[in-house]
C-alpha cells in the first residue's frame, strides 16, 4: 500500500511524464505520410529525398513539404532543381489537403500529367515547368476550382489547350508556353467566368485566328508569341482596356495597325515578324513604353514624333516596307 508521502511525488512525475509524451508524439498524419513515402519510392528513393524517413516526422524532420499548424496535413509539396528521375506518380493525388504543388527543373521527370492531380480540390498552386513532361493537358484540371496559378511551361506537351480551363474561376496566371500544343486559342478563352488571368501560350504550334471573344476580356498580359497564329488581332487592343505587356511576335498575324488605340498602362508591346500593315498611330507617343519591337512587317509611313519613339533604336522599327523617320532614315 502506497503511503500518501509517495503518492504525492509520484503524481507530479506522472504528469511530466504525459507532458514529454506529448510534446513528443509524431505531427505527421499516417495516411499522409504513407503517400510521401510511395512518392519517394516511386522516384526510386533518390538522394534529394533522404530526409523521408519512416522512422522521423514528416512535419518537424523532411524537407520540400510543410504541414498545416492546426491540422497537421501536408499542404505543400515542392521540389525544385536537383536529381529526380521517373515519371510523377498517380498517389501524389491521395493528398487531400494539398495546396500547393511544385516540381520544376526537373529534366528527368517525364511522362504524362496524372489525372489524379485533378483530385485536389484545395489545390490553390500547380507548378510543373521546366520538366519533360509527354501527352496531353487533362481537361479534368478545370475541376480544381480553387487554383490561382497554373504553370505547365517548358514541357514537351502535345495536342489542344483543354477549353474547361476558362471555367477556373480564380486565376490569376495561366503558363502553357514552351509546349507542343496544337489546334486554335480555345473561343472559351473569350470567357472566363471569374478573375481575368494573365496568358502565356507562347512558343508553341498553335494556329489559326485568335478568337474575337478575347476582345470581351481585360487582360493585362498576353503572350502568344512564336506560333503560327493568323489573321486579325486589333480587337485585343483599346484605350480602355487594362493591357500592360502584349506580345505577339512571330506569328502569321495581318491586320491594320493605323487607327488601333491603346490602353495608358501599356509598357511593353511586340509584333515583330507578323504581316501587319498601315501606318504606326500617334497614339503610341502617349505612352510610357519599355519595350516596343514593329520590326519585320509591312508598315509604312513616317514614325511619330515623341514620346518613347525616339528612344529605341532601329532594329526596333528595321526591315518594314516603307516605314521611316527617327531612328529610321528621314522620309522623302
Amino acid at each position: 500500500m502506497e503511503t500518501p508521502q509517495l503518492s504525492h511525488l509520484l503524481l507530479p512525475l506522472l504528469l511530466l511524464s504525459a507532458t514529454i509524451a506529448a510534446t513528443t508524439a509524431e505531427r505527421c498524419n499516417p495516411d499522409d505520410k504513407k503517400v510521401l513515402l510511395q512518392i519517394k519510392q516511386a522516384f526510386n528513393n533518390p538522394y534529394l529525398l533522404a530526409s523521408w524517413k519512416s522512422d522521423t516526422d514528416c512535419c518537424t524532420d523532411w524537407y520540400q513539404v510543410e504541414c498545416d499548424s492546426t491540422t497537421n496535413r501536408i499542404i505543400s509539396l515542392t521540389i525544385f532543381s536537383g536529381d529526380l528521375s521517373g515519371q510523377i506518380p498517380p498517389i501524389v493525388g491521395s493528398l487531400p489537403y494539398l495546396q500547393t504543388l511544385e516540381l520544376r527543373d526537373l529534366s528527368d521527370v517525364s511522362g504524362p500529367i496524372p489525372t489524379s492531380i485533378s483530385r485536389l480540390t484545395n489545390l490553390k498552386m500547380l507548378r510543373l515547368g521546366f520538366l519533360n513532361l509527354t501527352g496531353t493537358i487533362p481537361p479534368t484540371l478545370a475541376n480544381l476550382s480553387a487554383l490561382t496559378f497554373l504553370e505547365l511551361s517548358s514541357n514537351d506537351l502535345t495536342g489542344s489547350i483543354p477549353a474547361s480551363l476558362s471555367n477556373l474561376r480564380n486565376l490569376d496566371a495561366i503558363r502553357l508556353d514552351g509546349n507542343q500544343l496544337t489546334g486554335k486559342i480555345p473561343d472559351s478563352f473569350g470567357s472566363f467566368t471569374g478573375k481575368v488571368p494573365d496568358l502565356y501560350l507562347s512558343n508553341n504550334q498553335l494556329s489559326g485566328t485568335i478568337p474575337s471573344t478575347l476582345g470581351n476580356l481585360d487582360f493585362a498580359v498576353l503572350d502568344f508569341s512564336n506560333n503560327k497564329l493568323t489573321g486579325e488581332a486589333s480587337f485585343l487592343f483599346g484605350k480602355n482596356k487594362a493591357l500592360e505587356q502584349m506580345d505577339l511576335s512571330h506569328n502569321l498575324l495581318e491586320f491594320d495597325f493605323s487607327k488601333l488605340e491603346f490602353p495608358a498602362g501599356l509598357t511593353n508591346l511586340d509584333v515583330n515578324q507578323n504581316k501587319i500593315y498601315g501606318s504606326l498611330p500617334g497614339g503610341l507617343t502617349a505612352l510610357n513604353l519599355q519595350l516596343l519591337n514593329v520590326s519585320y512587317n509591312n508598315l509604312c509611313g513616317q514614325i511619330p514624333t515623341g514620346g518613347k519613339l525616339q528612344s529605341f533604336d532601329q532594329s526596333s522599327y528595321s526591315n518594314n516596307r516603307c516605314l521611316c523617320g527617327a531612328p529610321l532614315p528621314a522620309c522623302n
